[in-house]
């Protein structure tokens, strides 16, 4: 394992995992194990006043299942911690401080009302308000104040910090390198000197996240488009501490379902779809996630890996640990890509193919064994059968029932559906006393011997087959027949065919 390769998903515990943040953790996830490096997982709870405890919860909770373990974390520790930001507060002073002793940051006393003002008045002008290097001179800081005046103000604790973002007559113009969209172009007289200290005494994102990413000895900061505004500020700060910054890379939005625009929790009510790895519940409603849906972990990763990623060939079925092998951070692309959540279902029935059918069977043992109908020794090939039919694995133990079910009250009605004559009404009743006569039920005997029937008395295998079907089951199509009649037990047969015989006489 390399020990220069460190990856770290860092959410803000402001609200529930969205889908977009799984797929962020699991490409850092999967980056970090395909170079051979470490998983981290910091929490950023430095905006006190929106911290939620369930949400930090709910974060956490998804990732668990979802199989995205850390190797360091809040849970488990690790040697660069503590991993919440909010338990780094001393760091952040000293580094802020290393700042405004440079020049590279200063302190500014503006009112927040007397900024309202200066905003609106902009506004009736037609322009943006910034505060920058144009303007800085024109408000409360530490270029318009004495020292006496900055030393009281300070005191008073009534204060934020500014990253000083350019001077005139500096170069400015900055290249920063992008993993996924190549070089970016800045132009640094456009940018406002973000504030990155609050007056509680708490960081900004901006000023925590870069410090803790040198701290932590992280290579590589893979996160959302959204945070491409910041990308400038976050490479000068790097560069007034004349650390080497990561690999930045930035990745496309998931879209609606419709392919326009950024999807939302909003989406999830509109369309009726799950946009939350696990359930979240606010105090007005509660949220479906793709766990209580029905929906497997590892074909949800599967899913969420391809929006955004191509593996560079026609391979779609992943487990998370070929996932690792294929991943490749050149190969995600740069624009949005749609969220389409019936592919996401068609995954699930794939991923479900893969489990086995005696796992299965170990959960619905209790229910399947209560059934009277059923050749014990058949039981995980009624469940092959079931599996291979449903979207979810919570739907197997009622399509098994469905499968062997007879639907007396529908045979008249198929029947008049199919060619059914008196030729094949002899041959079933010749297959029934074939069935009383038989001492092992195999699939292949019974096909052999029905389609030998059907031959002697010149009946069509199309409708011998849907005449055989609708007496056994009542319905007109289903899973292959001979398996359904070697699962089902052998007097059940017989009293079935006999039971429609007498039900098409009558």
């Amino acid at each position: 394992m390399s020990n220069n390769i460190r990856l770290r998903f860092a959410p803000s515990p402001t609200g529930p995992l969205h889908i977009g943040g799984l797929r962020t953790a699991l490409y850092n996830f999967l980056i970090s194990k395909s170079l051979g490096g470490k998983f981290i997982i910091r929490i950023e709870d430095t905006d006190r006043n929106r911290f939620d405890q369930r949400a930090e919860k709910h974060i956490l909770d998804s990732l668990d299942w979802c199989g995205i373990i850390p190797d360091e974390g809040p849970l488990n520790g690790g040697d660069y911690g503590p991993y919440r930001q909010s338990e780094r507060k001393e760091n952040y002073r000293q580094r802020i401080q290393e700042l405004i002793e440079s020049g590279d940051a200063y302190y500014a006393f503006d009112k927040t009302d007397e900024l309202d003002d200066q905003r609106k008045e902009s506004e009736k002008k037609g322009e943006t308000f910034i505060y920058n290097w144009e303007n800085r001179k024109n408000f409360k800081n530490s270029f318009t104040l004495s020292e006496e005046e900055i030393k009281n103000l300070i005191s008073k604790g009534d204060y934020v910090v500014r990253y000083k973002t350019y001077n005139e007559g500096e170069q400015n113009e900055i290249v920063v390198s992008d993993e996924i969209r190549g070089d970016i172009k800045v132009n640094l007289k456009l940018l406002d000197d973000k504030k990155i200290f609050k007056k509680d005494g708490m960081p900004t994102y901006h000023f925590a996240n870069v410090v803790d990413d040198y701290e932590m000895k992280i290579s590589h900061v893979v996160r959302g488009e959204e945070w491409l505004p910041s990308l400038a500020l976050h490479f000068l700060l790097y560069k007034s501490f004349n650390w080497n910054p990561p690999k930045f890379a930035h990745l496309p939005l998931i879209l609606k379902p419709t392919g326009k625009g950024k999807l939302s929790k909003r989406d999830g009510e509109k369309y009726g779809i799950p946009v939350y790895p696990i359930t979240w519940e606010d105090s007005s409603k509660k949220f479906e996630g793709f766990r209580e849906v029905g929906f497997e972990n590892s074909s949800l990763i599967n899913f969420i890996s391809l929006i955004g990623w191509n593996p560079g060939d026609e391979k779609e079925i992943f487990s998370l640990d070929e996932l690792i092998k294929a991943f490749d951070i050149k190969r995600i692309i740069k624009g949005g890509a749609k969220y389409d959540y019936d592919k996401a279902i068609w995954f699930n029935q794939e991923h479900l193919k893969k489990i086995t059918s005696d796992d299965i069977y170990k959960d619905l043992e209790k229910e399947i064994d209560k059934n009277e109908l059923v050749n014990e020794k058949k039981i995980t090939t009624l469940i092959s059968l079931a599996k291979e039919r449903v979207n979810f694995k919570k739907e197997i133990f009622n399509e098994c029932l469905n499968i062997i079910s007879y639907a007396e009250g529908d045979i008249l009605g198929n029947m008049k559906k199919i060619n059914f004559t008196d030729h094949i009404l002899k041959t079933i009743k010749g297959f029934i006393k074939s069935l009383k006569e038989s001492k092992n039920i195999n699939s292949v005997e019974l096909k052999e011997n029905y389609f030998n029937q059907l031959k002697e008395n010149n009946i069509k295998i199309g409708d011998g087959m849907k005449s055989l079907r609708v007496m056994m089951t009542g319905k007109i199509s289903g899973p292959d027949l001979f398996t359904i009649l070697e699962i089902i037990k052998r007097d059940i047969l017989i009293i079935r065919l006999e039971k429609s015989i007498k039900i098409i006489n009558d």
